[in-house]
């Protein structure tokens, strides 16, 4: 067989008989590496069997009715739009020691109590050791969970037709390998075959496939793009590695929403379901502070209360910094040039600070109202209005436009007892809510809300 040598981009993909220091598809630096490149054997009778399938009408098609398999964690199964689809391929990334191979583990078992044949496929840790964190998560009492430790491919499509599990775990896809390639395992061109060979039987054989992916300094899978292209979801954990509170967020959902979150703590014994987040968010607010503002932001269907802490003061070096986290910081220079140009405050030599408390990264522009009055109210030293909830999009004139879902987000801040909600007053048509349990305040300007909310 002719083999030669090649250079592969480990972002994209893109292949090159020679050393190139930028990569001219993605514009990635320094990221070739040499690869050696056989010319693809022919496939065997067993393989053959696994890709063929005969075409046939679609009016022929039959549908069946979907039945999702629930995971017994209420959280995952929200984010996967209801449970797992017989026959899908979920590829679940994030940072080192986020919770990747817990959240699996964990799925596993509760997988198998129910009845489920579950084959999890340990990589990077031997059969000891997973058992060791499985004891831990008090996992592996049932008789339906099986683990093996293997990189072969080959071995490990062949346990799958041997068990014919409901769901399989692979931890990760950067160790295992396909006998036939010559490159070294966790190269573009493994990567890229042993997910759509993967891919390709989950297919045909109905089996649910879990894969684990590590991710790059930049925070993607890693690996070429390419592989969130053949699967059909891809989630990512989200969180500080010290903080015990992750998110776990759809990046793409070929068979549900990709704007739900599933939010988990972080335990000794595994992650936990936070069944109420924005209680969560709350619990350690401060009283009697100013800049402490809380905001309603949408995560999908959910709302979710989080509060929005404001610093500002002088500035010591001449140049005034302006500094985010869990804020788009173009955003928040929209919010302070309107807050200079129509109230007429003066934050040209002022450090200004924004922090959404929790670790939430807010995106909805619901939020606009909520950081401005934030940032008046620690300019001015001035508590905000108590038990106070802020809501509404403000325009480069200093007016306060509509949001969506307005009644969703009043009822959520009423069950958490919260008095009053300063909300747009192009808002209140329509509108369906209680009126006894929380009272609105409308407004049309952001003049108007800072009356109302600094006093």
């Amino acid at each position: 067989m002719k083999t030669k040598t090649v250079f592969s981009c480990q972002n994209c993909g893109y292949q090159s008989p020679k050393w190139l220091g930028r990569c001219p598809d993605c514009g990635s630096w320094n990221s070739f590496v040499e690869e050696d490149y056989a010319a693809p054997a022919a496939k065997s009778k067993e393989r053959k069997a696994l890709y063929k399938e005969e075409p046939v009408l679609l009016k022929d098609v039959v549908i069946k009715e979907e039945n999702r398999l629930k995971t017994g964690i209420g959280e995952l199964d929200r984010v996967l739009g209801g449970g797992i689809v017989e026959g899908c391929v979920v590829l679940i990334g994030g940072d080192p020691g986020v919770g990747k191979s817990t959240v699996c583990l964990q799925v596993s078992n509760q997988l198998s109590g129910h009845g489920n044949t579950v084959l999890y496929v340990s990589g990077e840790e031997s059969v000891a050791q997973t058992k060791m964190r499985a004891k831990r998560l008090g996992a592996g009492k049932d008789e339906r969970l099986y683990i093996v430790n293997q990189t072969d491919l080959s071995f490990i499509i062949e346990h799958i037709k041997k068990l014919k599990p409901a769901v399989v775990i692979i931890d990760s896809i950067q160790v295992i390998f396909e006998p036939t390639i010559s490159s070294s395992p966790g190269s573009v061109s493994q990567v890229r075959e042993c997910a759509g060979i993967l891919t390709q039987l989950a297919k045909t054989t109905g089996t649910s496939i879990f894969i684990i992916g590590h991710v790059t300094k930049e925070g993607t899978i890693a690996g070429p793009r390419v592989l969130e292209h053949i699967v059909d979801t891809v989630l990512y954990f989200e969180g500080e590695r010290f903080s015990i509170y992750r998110i776990l967020r759809a990046v793409k959902n070929r068979f549900g929403s990709t704007n739900e979150i599933g939010v988990f703590e972080m335990a000794s014994s595994g992650l936990r379901e936070v069944k109420n987040p924005s209680e969560i968010f709350l619990s350690e607010k401060p009283r009697d502070i100013s800049g402490s503002v809380v905001v309603s932001i949408l995560e999908g269907s959910r709302p979710l209360l989080v509060e929005v802490q404001s610093l500002v003061s002088k500035s010591a070096f001449g140049y005034a910094r302006r500094r985010t986290q869990g804020f788009d910081f173009n955003r928040l220079s929209l919010l302070v040039a309107v807050l200079e140009k129509r109230i007429g405050l003066s934050l040209g030599a002022e450090d200004i600070f924004i922090n959404a408390a929790g670790g939430i990264k807010i995106e909805d522009p619901a939020a606009d109202l909520g950081v401005a009055v934030a940032v008046a109210s620690a300019f001015r030293e001035q508590v905000v209005l108590g038990d106070s909830l802020f809501l509404g999009e403000v325009g480069l004139a200093g007016e306060i436009r509509s949001i969506s879902q307005l009644a969703l987000r009043v009822n959520e801040a009423a069950k958490l007892g919260f008095k009053h909600c300063v909300v747009p007053k192009n808002n209140l048509k329509n509108l369906d809510y209680k009126k006894e349990d929380i009272g609105l305040i409308p407004v049309s300007t952001l003049r108007e809300a800072l009356d109302i909310a600094i006093k």
